[in-house]
């Protein structure tokens, strides 16, 4: 007994440890995780000091979500399958700090084709990122876990955010009007992501927990009737194996799948072989109606609100000498706290109180922000921009910061829950930032073309008509999509191979304060 008790206490420590260095990399990832920082402090900076104009950025922003969303699927599949995750995304985030400092090194007005392809480069590299951030963090905890561990993810990448943007604002200010030094910071914070990610090692992530792919022997432990009110995600619903038996993890198909769901297939693909846990086919998962409302839900989402934060920087820069640039970059550290914050609320409560209503909450905002900043506008007229009425601007970032962070981190839980049981995680995330990439996409060209021809006041009204459309789709056609089975699905940190010697297995949420490890034989 006390040698059983070593080996739990060694899990828990295991596990706090690997979840240590997770929270970690993720603060020193917050300006990479979707390369949209360095592209918000890149508009200010490229229209201030480098005389670009607003429909040129807005070509650049589209540029960037266009590869965005042409590799965010294709990413998502590679993390399905791939057991070198680790790697893949210490790649992909030195390689996207390398294209920021190259766009702060060689922007001018002369070179906008150079431009257009770095932007074109750095939106696939960044592609790479959520999806290998989301598969490593559910691949150690489990998706029993993802709740308190995204939530916490979201917090740390926000307020790495808020810190790096402080710093690059406080620079540029000082060094106004030569500013492209403010993005130096973005090496120092990779360096420091890569060594936290890189104390992750491979055999602490559980391959088949992080594609979402549960034994479906396990899978049907609750009664029908606890959940007959919820939302079952299409894996969900396979036939279950033999009472009693448990399927290994090496009798997983862990090859790329070629079966899109055209005729019978390949049996260990498509079909449950054995009691052993299979991947749904991609064509099996753009069948759920659910997942195809929520792809329109983030595209829409991300069309309105994309563009608003820049048009707010751009507002506060222009014409305002340091202190506009000062102010401009405070606005993304002003939100990036107020994520924190909701981040942390998303964590606690959704998982007690289901996904809906604070969904609701991060869509509602949007349409409530663009009305107000609309409202300032109106005010100021054509007069200069007082302290106050900056300040009052600035403030109006408070509100992105509970609408974007409610919505970054509900997300990544919706998507969970849909695509439980079906194998195919990294795919529907992929699909779903996909659908927020093309979405931020037209909305960077859509909003900077407003504001050029139609002027700023007109840009923020228009914005704010459109951002009721998302709020209500999502109110009419989406279900609660926290299932009560949750429970049920993937436990969390891989067993070292060295307490196989005597077939246990164990099972568990380490997320929690107390780690309750089951001893199987």
């Amino acid at each position: 007994m006390a040698d059983t008790t070593g080996v739990i206490v060694s899990k828990n420590q295991k596990a706090e440890s690997v979840k240590e260095n997770l929270r970690w990399a993720a603060l020193f990832l917050g300006e990479l995780r979707d390369g949209l920082t360095m592209i918000n402090m890149q508009s200010a900076f490229l229209i201030v000091a480098k005389g670009y104009s607003e429909k040129q950025v807005g070509v650049l922003f589209f540029v960037f979500g266009m590869s965005q969303f042409l590799f965010q699927a294709p990413a998502g599949y590679l993390y399905d399958y791939t057991e070198q995750k680790l790697l893949w995304l210490s790649t992909a985030g030195v390689l996207t700090t390398t294209l920021t400092v190259l766009t702060a090194l060689f922007a001018s007005d002369d070179n906008f084709a150079l431009m257009v392809l770095i932007k074109f480069l750095q939106g696939g590299i960044t592609s790479f990122i959520p999806p290998g951030l989301n598969s490593i963090t559910q691949g150690i905890v489990g998706s029993v876990g993802m709740t308190e561990q995204v939530a916490t993810n979201e917090m740390m990448n926000h307020l790495g955010t808020a810190i790096l943007v402080t710093v690059g604002s406080v620079v540029a200010y000082f060094l106004y009007p030569s500013i492209g030094l403010l993005f130096c910071v973005s090496p120092i914070f990779c360096i420091a992501f890569l060594f936290f990610l890189n104390k992750i090692k491979p055999e602490d992530i559980d391959h088949d927990a992080a594609r979402g792919l549960k034994s479906e022997a396990n899978s049907d432990e609750k009664p029908a009737s606890s959940v007959k009110d919820s939302y079952v995600p299409p894996g969900e619903n396979a036939v279950p194996a033999a009472p009693g038996s448990v399927a290994s993890k090496k009798q997983l198909k862990n090859k790329p799948s070629f079966v899109f769901g055209f005729g019978a297939g390949d049996a260990s693909e498509s079909g449950n072989v054995g009691g052993s846990p299979k991947a749904d086919t991609p064509l099996q998962v753009l069948r759920d109606p659910i997942l195809l409302i929520f792809i329109l839900v983030c595209f829409l989402f991300h069309l309105s609100n994309g563009t608003v934060l820049p048009l707010v920087m751009q507002t506060l820069a222009i014409g305002n000498g340091g202190v506009g640039i000062l102010m401009s970059g405070m606005c993304i550290s002003v939100a990036q706290v107020v994520m924190v914050m909701a981040a942390k609320i998303c964590g606690t409560y959704s998982g007690r109180y289901g996904r809906k209503w604070l969904f609701l909450i991060g869509l509602a905002i949007v349409p409530i922000r663009c009305a107000i900043l609309g409202g300032l506008l109106m005010l100021r007229g054509d007069g200069d921009a007082s302290f106050w009425w900056q300040a009052v601007t600035l403030s109006t970032q408070i509100l992105d910061g509970v609408g974007a962070g409610t919505f970054g981190t509900m997300y990544i839980l919706v998507t969970s829950d849909i695509s439980g049981g079906t194998g195919r995680f990294g795919m529907t995330l992929g699909l779903t930032t996909a659908a927020m990439s093309i979405g931020g996409t037209v909305s960077g060209y859509l909003g900077q073309a407003l504001a050029e021809d139609h002027g700023y006041l007109n840009a923020f009204w228009i914005l704010c008509g459109m951002s009721i459309i998302p709020a209500a789709l999502y109110f009419f056609c989406m279900p609660e999509t926290l299932s009560t089975t949750k429970e049920d699905n993937i436990s969390s940190i891989k067993e070292e191979d060295e307490h196989h010697d005597h077939h246990d297995s164990y099972k568990g949420d380490v997320s929690g304060p107390e780690k309750n490890y089951v001893e199987m034989v």
